[in-house]
């Protein structure tokens, strides 16, 4: 990872997990608790659990997030076929005792859930206080009514993810985010009902609009004042309004502040400000307070200028992201979220798209601070089903409170600049997907009308121009694999903006080149950014005759179980597409090599439509001595010269015409392998690989080397097998154990070959390609940890890090 961006990710990680604190009783001071601690689970209970008095002593202790489907080993035979990795689902149950004080008789108590797949019913004290469908979507209730004060309380959550396939990608079982309880006078602010428009801002000032919603759940009429306030590093401005409500309202109100020579928000420059709003009584006393983080940025679209984000027009180079965190499954640690949104900052995205589900609350505030454009998605589906179980039987009786959840608990983020209400449609013929989409868009538009509505469009036939009236409701056109079509699209609807929302990741340059040509082009989201649990075998190699061919869904190809379409693999090393895409985009990565994997003797390597050649940066290929194989440098410089143990091999000239790409059909010899770029005759830039020796050591890298002592903080901890040199050796793959001492335990490890059935949590992982990954979680202690790895012929190492 580039340091400075990894600083930041820590420190911004580092202060989203304060609060975090084991929590086994409800504090009667803290208006926001964290929920997580204290947990039991069990997938063998059944009705039972849901009475109180329910003997659960011999279920499992946990810490939330969790999830139970990636614990188990991958079978062919799970339901969940190769859509959700094979990996086992069912129905689970949790329950966690905890005390509430007899002072926070006259409080309201709200439980928030920020996911839970799927079909998720909650019971206090053994009565039902409500249900949510989909697995997604953030919900709360309002338990006070069901707590007994000054007495032992028992949650219990039923998950049911049973009825399989209910997904066309891997979606974790259980309560896979954060859980948290919120203490409110009876006069408070609404969840997440602050409102923060940023959308008039020059040089000089902009203009804070805050929209507040006050609920009054007092039994007489409330008169009040909110005070809003944003501290900067000049002064404190604020601003201020009188309320009234009668019982039961919900009253909202509008406050301005101005703020002088704003910082902007950018994916160059994520600046972020704190709002602190309160409810105050006559006498000045806060009856309640929130704070939300905001930045202050515009954005603009329409087919002359593209996208403008502050007064600038910027070009979207995207990628697709799934929810998992691969080996940790669903479970959505916030170092793991936050991991995420650097690898793809690293690897040059400067946007993502959450396909095609809600995604995380620690996610969004990574983009935030990190610097991500985000086009957040709420379906896959609408009224016609994908798979047998999904969304779709929830649609009708569900979208319009699901949508808007999204949007209210996201909609002060600015690194969301589109919303999405849905993916390639299967009812998107139908005249009536039209009015569907208004609904939606309506929907969007009661609670954020600062922000574009799209949904992503394709089609697997000839037809397209049918769709146009169902385009026309989008304010931005999604493009799925059809940005081919842009150019007599624009000659048909010259108004229309277009944005492709998936692209088959051998197609870059296309992608690239279309966004250059034409300013109503606006972008390119690659599918996908980072290899994903599920949809097994999209994006694979295979080698004819030893696997069924054809496409993932065209025949069962276990033991694949995930998708190897992504420019980072599952353990967050970059494909040589990720560098070449960089390259295409930005000026930060001037030149890149790479080998093509040679076909094996007698034997072809095939492709699939989702995948590229495999290519690695190796110089180590024992078995090809003395055989062509080809080398590509990619590179904007003009012309590269290849040398291979001091001995030129070609040079050649280098331009758009060639994609920026230089390919050498080289014989093989081991040695060292050097390109070097050249522009008007003179060295610019170089780059070389050289063959590994026999493995001769086990380097371990810390990607973070300090732990919180929370019981949900994670380590990764990178693995390479190396020759003495420290070059990485890739055909010598071992089997690893791993061993570790102190206050952590080992929770996954991974190696990125989607063809390992070894299950996540084992201790004992066998390197790919020379790589693997241990992911260590913290314990509530603090203290030094150990971590050992040992191979079989004796190699061992070992790394040491801290818990704080």
């Amino acid at each position: 990872m580039k340091k400075p961006n990894a600083l930041l990710a820590v420190f911004v990680f580092v202060l989203s997990m304060l609060p975090l604190k084991a929590q086994q009783n409800l504090d009667k001071t803290s208006k926001t608790q964290n929920f997580d601690h204290g947990w039991k689970f069990s997938l063998s209970a059944d009705e039972k659990a849901i009475d109180p008095n329910f003997d659960d002593s011999g279920w499992e202790d946990l810490v939330l997030p969790h999830d139970w489907s990636v614990q188990f080993p991958l079978a062919q035979e799970n339901p969940s076929a190769g859509a959700g990795g094979y990996f086992k689902n069912g129905l689970g149950w949790y329950r966690k005792t905890f005390q509430v004080p007899e002072e926070l008789e006259n409080k309201k108590i709200y439980i928030h859930f920020g996911g839970v797949y799927m079909n998720a019913e909650v019971f206090v004290n053994g009565r039902s206080v409500g249900i949510q469908p989909y697995g997604y979507s953030p919900f709360y209730f309002d338990i006070s009514e069901y707590l007994k004060f000054g007495e032992q309380n028992v949650i219990t959550v039923k998950v049911d993810n049973s009825e399989e396939i209910n997904s066309r990608w891997f979606s974790g079982s259980g309560i896979y985010r954060h859980v948290k309880i919120q203490v409110n006078n009876p006069l408070h602010f609404e969840t997440n009902g602050v409102a923060i428009n940023t959308s008039e801002v020059d040089k000089n000032k902009a203009s804070v609009h805050i929209s507040p919603a006050i609920i009054n759940e007092t039994k007489t009429i409330q008169e009040y004042r909110v005070t809003a306030s944003v501290e900067t590093e000049e002064e404190t401005f604020k601003s201020e309004l009188a309320l009234k409500n009668v019982p039961g309202e919900i009253r909202k109100g509008t406050l301005a502040l101005e703020l002088p020579n704003p910082r902007l928000w950018s994916p160059d420059n994520p600046n972020l400000y704190t709002l602190k709003l309160a409810i105050k009584n006559s006498e000045g006393k806060i009856i309640d307070e929130v704070e939300e983080t905001f930045g202050i940025r515009t954005i603009e679209y329409n087919s002359k200028d593209g996208f403008v984000l502050n007064g600038k027009s910027v070009l979207i180079n995207g990628g697709n992201m799934h929810h998992d965190n691969g080996a940790l499954g669903a479970a959505a640690f916030d170092r793991a979220e936050i991991r995420k949104v650097q690898l793809l900052k690293d690897a040059g995205f400067n946007s993502v798209r959450t396909s095609h589900n809600v995604p995380s609350e620690a996610f969004l505030k990574a983009c935030d601070s990190i610097g991500l454009l985000v086009i957040d998605e709420a379906f896959d589906g609408w009224r016609t089903e994908k798979t047998p179980y999904d969304y779709a039987r929830y649609f009708d009786l569900w979208y319009k409170k699901d949508i808007q959840a999204m949007v209210a608990r996201d909609r002060n983020h600015p690194s969301i600049v589109m919303w999405s209400i849905g993916n390639e449609i299967i009812e998107r013929k139908d005249p009536e997907a039209v009015k569907t989409a208004q609904l939606l868009k309506n929907a969007v538009l009661e609670l954020d009308t600062t922000r574009p509505v799209t949904s992503a469009m394709t089609t697997w036939d000839n037809d397209w121009q049918i769709f146009d009236p169902l385009f026309s409701v989008h304010d931005i056109g999604g493009y799925n694999y059809q940005l081919h079509r842009a150019e007599s699209d624009h000659e048909r609807v010259p108004e229309r903006v277009m944005v492709q929302t998936e692209s088959y990741p051998r197609d870059a340059f296309f992608c690239w080149d279309m966004t250059q040509k034409h300013q109503y082009v606006i972008g390119d989201y690659v599918w996908t950014a980072m290899d994903y649990l599920g949809e097994s075998g999209i994006g694979r190699f295979y080698i004819a005759g030893e696997e069924p061919d054809g496409e993932h869904w065209s025949a069962d190809h276990f033991p694949w179980h995930g998708a190897y379409c992504g420019d980072i693999d599952l353990i967050g090393w970059r494909k040589p597409i990720s560098h070449y895409r960089d390259m295409l985009w930005n000026n930060s990565e001037k030149i890149y090599m790479a080998v093509k994997q040679p076909n094996p003797e007698g034997k072809q390597i095939k492709e699939t439509m989702w995948s590229v050649w495999p290519t690695w940066p190796s110089w180590t290929w024992p078995q090809h001595v003395g055989k062509p194989i080809t080398v590509e440098v990619y590179t904007k410089y003009p012309e590269v010269k290849l040398y291979l143990n001091n001995r030129l091999i070609e040079a050649q000239q280098v331009s758009r015409e060639t994609e920026f790409i230089a390919s050498f059909d080289v014989e093989y010899q081991p040695g060292t392998l050097v390109a070097k770029a050249f522009e008007n005759g003179v060295l610019k830039e170089s780059t070389l690989l050289q063959t590994a020796k026999a493995v001769d050591q086990i380097k371990l890298t810390a990607e973070n080397n300090t732990l919180v002592a929370n019981a949900q903080d994670l380590a990764y901890i990178q693995v390479e097998l190396q020759d003495e040199e420290g070059i990485l050796n890739p055909t010598q793959d071992q089997l690893l154990d791993f061993t570790v001492e102190g206050p952590a335990e080992i929770i996954a490890t991974d190696n990125a070959n989607l063809k390992d059935t070894t299950a996540y949590p084992s201790h004992s992982r066998k390197t790919w390609n020379g790589r693997a990954l241990v992911i260590l979680r913290s314990t509530s202690e603090k203290g030094d940890i150990l971590l050992k790895v040992t191979n079989s012929k004796k190699l061992s190492n070992t790394i040491k890090i801290k818990s704080i």
